[in-house]
């Protein structure tokens, strides 16, 4: 979930992406080496037999003013005890690939595909976009070829005659894996922080709206479309933004969510530390395509010890055969 638009002290470069071509100017970015991050648990070898997705919100792994053990600090990166929770998540649990919100600059990305690495889990392919919000954007890290990536062709929608842009902006990312095609939705939706600039609810509506129009226009060009849509949807199960995503039950266009759940058999994935509120907002979602192949006893919300340092959200582990 997190704020909108936290003021920060950043400078927004260019993205990147070290294997293909993104949709937007690329930079080399200077990383500093990582320290290997302690404690992990070896990564399992890449398995011919599935393919690992992981769905994950890090929580503000940027610059930005943040409150941090009692201070408050103006320009500061994510801290380190965050961020290596962030990685040995990630590491112990070796998906194939990881859809990323709340990443900040190029070089933010790049650094979680360098500590991952370090940690023993290569991702070397990766895309990173966003939308009108210069603060976060999205990221997707791959074992395999990102083979395609595009963009929406409506990303802009009135509200009380006002227009606004889709925010984070809708990643689009085509993975070629085990000879088959995954086309990856990446979203991060408008949060429920209120705004001054407009009512959140419908905010977040008409950018859901955006995200179906995109799906639809996909479908619209190959009805056997392989997707999976995911991301933090800042919704619930059934508002009126996750329907319109989903479209309509039974419909050959519906896109299924995957019902995972944690070692206790809950699936909230996100806490609202300042509300004490737990929800499920974040989601993986397939089309019909794909439903066949989705081993949905295996998946999982990740509730490893180290979670709530990591992020305020928790992963989703899908798995597909």
């Amino acid at each position: 979930m997190s704020c909108d638009r936290e003021k920060g002290d950043l400078t927004w470069s260019t993205p990147t992406s070290q294997t293909i071509a993104v949709t937007e100017p690329t930079v080399q970015p200077v990383i500093a080496e990582p320290a290997i991050e302690k404690n992990l648990a070896k990564p399992a070898a890449p398995s011919t037999k599935q393919l690992r997705f992981m769905a994950y919100n890090v929580k503000n792994w940027l610059t930005t003013n943040r409150y941090v053990h009692g201070k408050n600090l103006k320009g500061a990166p994510k801290p380190e005890d965050e961020k290596a929770a962030v990685i040995a998540l990630i590491a112990r649990h070796s998906p194939d690939i990881v859809g990323l919100c709340e990443i900040g600059e190029a070089s933010d990305l790049a650094e979680i595909q360098e500590r991952l690495k370090a940690a023993g889990l290569h991702l070397p392919h990766l895309h990173y976009t966003g939308g009108s919000d210069a603060v976060r954007r999205l990221g997707l890290l791959s074992r395999y070829p990102i083979t395609s990536t595009a963009k929406p062709a409506v990303v802009d929608y009135t509200l009380e005659g006002k227009t606004y842009a889709i925010n984070r902006g809708i990643l689009d990312a085509t993975v070629t894996a085990r000879g088959k095609s995954y086309r990856f939705l990446g979203v991060h939706l408008k949060s429920k922080r209120e705004t001054e600039v407009g009512d959140q609810a419908a905010m977040r509506l008409n950018e859901a709206r955006l995200l179906r129009r995109h799906v639809d226009s996909i479908f619209a060009t190959n009805a056997d479309a392989r997707l999976i849509v995911y991301g933090d949807f800042n919704d619930t199960r059934p508002t009126p933004a996750i329907r319109a995503i989903t479209g309509k039950y039974n419909a050959p266009t519906y896109l299924t969510a995957i019902p995972a759940k944690d070692s206790a058999k809950t699936s909230w994935t996100h806490h609202w530390a300042l509300h004490d509120l737990y929800s499920r907002i974040d989601f993986v979602m397939v089309s019909r395509a794909l439903k066949s192949e989705v081993d949905f006893p295996a998946a999982k919300i990740i509730d490893d010890v180290e979670w709530n340092t990591a992020s305020d959200h928790r992963a989703i582990l899908a798995i597909f055969r």
